[in-house]
């Protein structure tokens, strides 16, 4: 499975701003964009100059292919298929990026990024259902229960993650049971529910082109 393996810090000071990659570390002083917000490249270079509208909009796209951690082709493959559904594109693109299993159990606390819930998914950690499911971009529907598997609940790094959740907070498309540590779907992530600074608008134009 192809994946990114350089240093993701990187990319945050790339985009120029947190992309919460690394978990609790980006809310610590340790973040590499608190210690040096100038993109990487070369330093003696101190002239910039002016970003296209093209620029803008790769640079839009490219965060939020960080974000969720998928390369350009299957992040391609997600623009296709939003384009032949009845959804507005940029929606459907969305929907599809946070109704992917890895993100499910990021946004239900079960891990501190992106990254670690894709490790915990391919790992055969989480069931779906009361099914074990291996595979990071399983896309769960309403209905969908995730839950730890019966002999990974009682490993020491799932009791670590997963003391005192919620750590974040949970979006209403989701619910967390406590008790349980375990997550149901509720509904398809509405417009409301999409993360405010990413202008999907950019990424389709990106495309159209």
């Amino acid at each position: 499975m192809a994946r990114y393996t350089d240093p993701v810090c990187r990319l945050c000071r790339q985009i120029g701003e947190k992309l919460f990659l690394k978990g609790e570390r980006c809310f610590t002083p340790r973040c590499a964009i608190d210690k040096r917000r100038p993109p990487p490249g070369d330093k003696n270079s101190m002239r910039r100059r002016r970003v296209s509208d093209r620029g803008i909009q790769l640079k839009e796209k490219q965060k939020v292919r960080y974000i969720y951690g998928v390369l350009e082709r299957q992040f391609r493959g997600y623009l296709d298929k939003a384009q032949r559904g009845k959804e507005v594109t940029g929606l459907a693109l969305m929907q599809l990026l946070e109704t992917r299993l890895d993100n499910v159990a990021y946004r239900l606390c079960f891990a501190d990024s992106r990254s670690q819930a894709r490790q915990t998914v391919l790992h055969g950690h989480l069931t779906v259902n009361g099914s074990k499911v291996n595979i990071p971009s399983y896309h769960v529907k309403p209905g969908d229960e995730i839950s730890w598997k019966g002999s990974s609940a009682s490993k020491d790094f799932v009791k670590e993650i997963t003391e005192g959740i919620p750590k974040r907070p949970v979006p209403n498309w989701l619910a967390l049971d406590t008790s349980t540590l375990s997550g149901k779907i509720v509904s398809i992530p509405e417009a409301e529910d999409i993360d405010a600074s990413i202008n999907t608008r950019l990424i389709v134009e990106y495309y159209s082109k």
